[in-house]
């Protein structure tokens, strides 16, 4: 089968096509016959991870090493990127009772990656559902990261309908899906963004935007029950007399730093830093899945390019400038 790989850290320009073995489902695992895979933020990071430093890092420094560890230290060890996906389900193992063959699935793979492929093989027991019934397979391929990340950690800040939420970076993956959910639990939402992206952030849903190109939103008065900064641009002293009495300032991407705030706001102030690790649980493929075919959720999709190309996904995505996702296609 034809996939994308790479043999050693660095620009987009050391991803190749090339031909691999096809993989062959064990009892417990679907084969699935990829149609998309999404290039999202963990792509860019894992193909550079080997010149990247502690300081960079979005995690704690505790996890940097045994990340390096799963990445490989001098070469990839994970030689195929993608961790998001959708497709068809070609073959399934013996034990399989949750596909059948014929199925269209979406899936997330995580750290393990694999999605830059023809052909892949997940356990049926993995975050991998039948893709909704109203989304194309370049629609449904860009919602798994974002949709699962969104849905885990804002159970954990406890948004309520009438809350005031602030998203930092809402036209991300993740916070195009944070926003979505947000208005859906009946928040008023802000969403924090680029000047090429205002319009499709507004076009999501949010029901005030902010260019942070031309205004910090710590400094307009308006005060919040949640501020949700997705990579941690911004930071808890500057957000705090942001946030109403009882506030709540969320982190994806965290460091030591904000661990120890954590702590700290957790015994004393009514204001509280939370950081959190999003649970990739199956059910919420069955959610989020139920959610897009509601119509709750949805995804743009801003550029395709073919799977040889995948280089210059990488690419557009770094410059910056795109509004909504990016897609590689393998027809």
């Amino acid at each position: 089968m034809k996939a994308i790989t790479y043999t050693r850290y660095g620009p987009p320009d050391v991803l190749r096509l090339s031909e691999v073995a096809t993989p062959v489902p064990k009892a417990s695992e679907v084969l699935i016959r990829v149609r998309a895979a999404a290039v999202n933020y963990g792509d860019l990071t894992a193909r550079n991870f080997g010149n990247l430093s502690s300081r960079e890092f979005n995690m704690p420094l505790l996890l940097w090493l045994p990340a390096r560890f799963a990445f490989g230290f001098s070469t990839p060890k994970k030689p195929i990127l993608g961790s998001e996906l959708s497709g068809t389900v070609a073959a399934i193992g013996r034990s399989v009772t949750k596909f059948k063959v014929g199925d269209e699935v979406f899936a997330y793979t995580g750290m393990k990656m694999g999605a830059n492929a023809e052909y892949l093989c997940l356990p049926e027991s993995g975050t991998v559902g039948l893709k909704p019934n109203n989304m194309s397979f370049a629609e449904a391929c860009a919602v798994p990261y974002g949709g699962i990340m969104a849905l885990s950690l804002l159970k954990k800040a406890d948004i309520r309908s009438g809350h005031k939420v602030l998203i930092n970076g809402a036209s991300g993956g993740i916070g195009s899906m944070a926003l979505q959910l947000a208005r859906y639990y009946r928040a008023e939402v802000t969403g924090v963004c680029g000047t090429p992206r205002l319009s499709f952030v507004k076009a999501l849903g949010a029901d005030h935007v902010v260019d942070y190109t031309k205004a910090d939103f710590t400094q307009s008065g308006n005060r919040y029950d949640l501020i949700f900064d997705v990579l941690g641009r911004s930071s808890f002293s500057r957000c705090k007399a942001s946030l109403t009495a009882n506030g709540r300032y969320l982190l994806a991407s965290f460091k030591t730093k904000q661990l120890l705030q954590m702590l700290r706001t957790s015994i004393s102030g009514s204001k509280k830093v939370i950081c959190a690790i999003a649970a990739e649980k199956p059910e919420y493929m069955v959610v989020l899945r139920d959610l897009a075919e509601a119509g709750v959720i949805r995804t743009v999709v801003d550029r395709t390019f073919p799977l040889e190309q995948a280089a210059d996904a990488h690419r557009y995505v770094e410059a910056g400038q795109r509004t909504g996702a990016v897609v590689i296609t393998i027809p």
